[in-house]
């Protein structure tokens, strides 16, 4: 909102009420465009901040994805090439046993008690493994997550940091258009009252 200039009476008995009229709405037009200069020039700033802190999310989002896809990609391949390593493992041990049951059918009882045994232990290593690769993967997402975390404040730092420069130079610039203003008025007014003395 633009505040209205005000002039002495005798100002106004000096050069009349038109011209005096005439001089504030002058003052006043002036004081309109310097704040309208200022809302664009603010506008302008705020949109070009908001475009680069868009833009860094962005990025960073990709990036995170695109690790993300890696990692995904790699514990697949790895579980799918253990899984086929224990079907071919099964697989021979299938046909080693049952070429065995054949050819020592009387044997078979103890040979399967020990096997039970066999498999069982296998398979506890097995499971061991699993736990322990998974224990593996569970603390590398939790470690890049934290990374992430990490990254998220700094960015959010160097936003609040991009914010208050920002606030500290509107604000000079507010100081100095208004400093213009007040020196454009001074010296506009000296300058009638030099041409009131004359």
């Amino acid at each position: 909102m633009p505040v209205t200039a005000r002039l002495s009476r005798r100002f106004y008995e000096t050069f009349g009420d038109e011209i005096a009229n005439e001089f504030v709405d002058w003052f006043n037009q002036v004081d309109l465009t310097y704040r309208s200069d200022l809302e664009r020039i603010n506008e302008l700033n705020f949109a070009r901040f908001d475009a680069k802190v868009e833009q860094r999310f962005a990025e960073s989002e990709l990036r995170w994805e695109k690790r993300f896809t890696e990692s995904e990609l790699r514990s697949e391949k790895r579980f799918n090439e253990f899984e086929t390593k224990v079907e071919g493992r099964f697989a021979a041990f299938e046909t080693k046993v049952e070429g065995r049951f054949a050819a020592f059918e009387t044997k078979v009882e103890g040979r399967l008690a020990a096997f039970e045994t066999k498999v069982e232990g296998r398979l506890a290593e097995f499971e061991t493994k699993v736990e322990g690769r998974l224990a593996e993967f569970e603390t590398k997402v939790d470690g890049r997550l934290a990374d992430f975390g990490r990254e998220l404040t700094e960015v959010r730092r160097e936003v609040a940091q991009l914010d208050a420069r920002l606030d500290r130079r509107m604000s000079s610039l507010e100081t100095r258009l208004i400093r213009w203003v007040v020196a454009l008025w001074l010296a506009t007014a000296i300058g009638v009252l030099g041409l009131l003395r004359l």
